[in-house]
């Protein structure tokens, strides 16, 4: 084992079985297996052959960590011949900060989550913030879930930033609730706000019973603030320090903050059409299945939104279960047990339903652990079936019969070059939260005041007069402070370096990981060109090809840090190498996680004879821009 002590270490940091006996997941992950050999024998279909140690190795990290491996890591891992190394090295990634960054980046696109609100400049990073250490913990799902659909308070405290799921659609609560019910029960009822979907089971109705558990949501305390906002709008214009300092807390403080639990009633809009309601008529809450959940129609209750996530979560049957177990299966396996992902089939109704059932019940038995959930399909054998480049013989769900062949992400392509550009990206410096309070696009009060303290300062005031107070004494410490040499805000200082280390380069693009970037990518980057979602709407990434794709791989950022750089970790790999032929093994192993065919090790020595060092560039050109680096199989 000494030969892959780095990459497989036998002592793992507490992970996914910490507090579990690991014969459980074993023996889930064999119940697994025996649902898709059942299948097989109806079917009478061949059991696939299993994937070679190459093929599993890239398969799984691209999976669990979101990139290839490293050239040492890929070396380690196909020169040893431990019987149990494919099952240590899938313990081993869930362990490990690529499992928490590449996660972050499947979350960041369900939730569509973007580092300012639609609209505005109101800044969302405390929520994306509070996501990622969400996943590092390994909150549970249902957890998750409860603290998106109940929380109120100041968005800049990290007790309450889960706010931000709301915050991300202030003044749509309606596309809002649209979403949760799409992406956490799997119920498409988007069509029902304005009428009966004639496609499903959802009724206006129901949408506007279910709108009710939420109605009444408003940012904390503006009272305070709008009319000094006014004033200073009306008497000294918009170009002014004071109004800017005004529009800011208006934007940071106010507008990260969520109050209202959930009014638990609703009036129909005027253009209501049916029967069974008029328009205007104040209806109370109800939910549409599951258990029965009932709010008054006669008084306003302030807990409806508690009461919808404890549906959500803990009334709906097996579907909540259910819809994210198809999740992680299409995660994991890259095709849901029942499609479309986010259009729940009953379990009955669906073509694997004993499977079906062990999973939604595997689910609750693992306590929504999402990290154990996956660990247990990493160890089936299911996983480790070698490709098959076949459709599914199940046009609505998986047929088990081999991984279908998918291009990456956006964010494994970017991930994966990172790590041939600077080896385990994992190692580079991390975005900080920038909490420093900014006027004028500058920070102010460095190493005096945050956000988070200005945020929860702010919200305690208890009336206008005590605000008008309290911006008064802030505008005059700034102007103090910003005069003042000594006060710690002069560039270069330690306060002014703490208050700027989010806006370094890590957060506006280089070499880091796609889950440290912006969110969304900006239009132009490599990550908006390969399909990153917009964060508009659910699931929006595209695997679709473009010419823009084939131009950014041929120039650019690959051909800066990659190709054309003496520096990058995959030409540091080949140093030791005693001839061309080991050269070219080690390159092709750093790439594709493989050594050479002999027909390709022929045609890649010729091009080395040829034009030299020129031609080693070539061949990491050529090796990048091949279908087999740009496939997951």
């Amino acid at each position: 084992m000494t030969a892959v002590a780095v990459a497989l270490p036998c002592q793992l940091a507490a992970g996914p079985t910490e507090g579990r006996d690991p014969a459980v997941l074993r023996d889930a992950a064999l119940r697994i297996d025996r649902h898709v050999a059942d299948y097989y024998r109806r079917q009478n279909l061949a059991v696939p052959e299993v994937a070679d140690d190459a093929t599993f190795l890239r398969r799984v990290f691209l999976v669990v960590a979101g990139r290839i491996p490293t050239a040492e890591e890929s070396r380690a891992f196909l020169e040893i011949g431990e019987p149990d190394k494919r099952a240590m090295l899938a313990e081993h990634l869930l362990n490990s900060p690529g499992y928490a960054s590449h996660m972050a980046n499947w979350t960041f696109d369900l939730l569509r989550v973007a580092d300012r609100q639609t609209g505005n400049q109101t800044s969302l990073a405390p929520y994306r913030e509070w996501i990622q250490s969400a996943i590092e913990g390994n909150m549970p799902w249902d957890v998750f879930v409860r603290s998106l659909l109940a929380t109120r308070g100041d968005g800049w405290n990290n007790d309450s930033a889960a706010v931000g799921y709301y915050i991300r659609d202030r003044g749509m609560p309606h596309d809002n609730l649209a979403n949760s019910m799409r992406i956490f029960l799997g119920k498409r009822m988007e069509c029902a706000q304005c009428h009966d979907d004639p496609f499903g089971t959802s009724d206006r109705m129901d949408f506007y019973q279910l709108a009710a558990f939420t109605e009444g949501q408003y940012p904390l305390k503006t009272g305070h603030i709008e009319p000094l906002l006014r004033e200073l709008r009306d008497s000294t214009g918009e170009n002014t320090e004071e109004y800017r300092l005004a529009r800011m807390i208006r934007e940071q403080v106010h507008g990260m903050s969520l109050g209202g639990g959930g009014r638990g009633r609703i009036n129909l809009p005027s253009d209501y059409q049916y029967r069974d309601g008029r328009p205007g008529e104040t209806i109370g809450g109800r939910t549409p299945f599951g258990r029965t959940v009932r709010m008054s129609d006669r008084r306003d209750a302030d807990d409806g939104r508690e009461k919808l996530a404890e549906w959500v979560t803990q009334q709906t049957g097996r579907q909540f279960s259910a819809v994210i177990a198809n999740r992680m299966w299409r995660r994991i396996m890259g095709r849901g047990i029942s499609e479309p992902i986010d259009d729940f089939t009953p379990i009955e109704k669906s073509h694997h339903p004993a499977l079906f059932t062990e999973l939604a019940d595997l689910m609750v038995a693992l306590e929504y652990d999402l990290k154990a959930f996956q660990h247990v399909l990493l160890l089936t054998r299911t996983f480790q079936f070698a490709t098959n480049p076949n459709p599914s013989a199940v046009a609505a769900g998986d047929d088990f019969h081999g991984r279908k062949i998918q291009r990456l992400t956006a964010e494994q392509i970017w991930d994966s070059l990172v790590t041939l550009a600077a080896g385990d990206p994992d190692r580079l410096p991390r975005a900080t939260l920038d909490t420093a309070i900014r006027l004028n696009g500058r920070p102010v009060l460095a190493g005096r005041k945050s956000m988070p303290e200005l945020s929860g300062e702010v919200l305690a005031l208890s009336s206008e007069s005590d605000f008008r107070r309290y911006f008064d004494n802030l505008l005059r410490e700034i102007r103090t402070h910003r005069d003042n040499p000594d006060a710690g805000t002069q560039n270069g200082s330690p306060a002014m370096q703490m208050s700027m280390r989010a806006a370094s380069p890590q957060r506006r693009g280089g070499l880091v990981r796609a889950s440290e970037l912006p969110s969304p990518a900006p239009r132009g980057h490599f990550l908006h060109l390969f399909g990153q979602s917009d964060r508009e709407v659910v699931d929006a990434s595209s695997r679709d090809p473009n010419v823009g794709q084939v131009l950014t791989l041929m120039n650019g950022f690959v051909q800066r840090e990659l190709v054309n750089n003496p520096e990058a970790h995959v030409y540091r790999s080949l140093e030791g190498a005693t001839g061309d032929r080991e050269r070219i093994r080690r390159l092709c192993i750093a790439i594709l996680s493989r050594p050479p065919t002999a027909a390709e090790m022929d045609w890649m020595l010729e091009e080395i004879e040829q034009r030299g060092d020129n031609g080693l560039r070539n061949l990491v050109a050529a090796l990048v821009m091949s279908s087999e680096f740009l496939f997951l199989q």
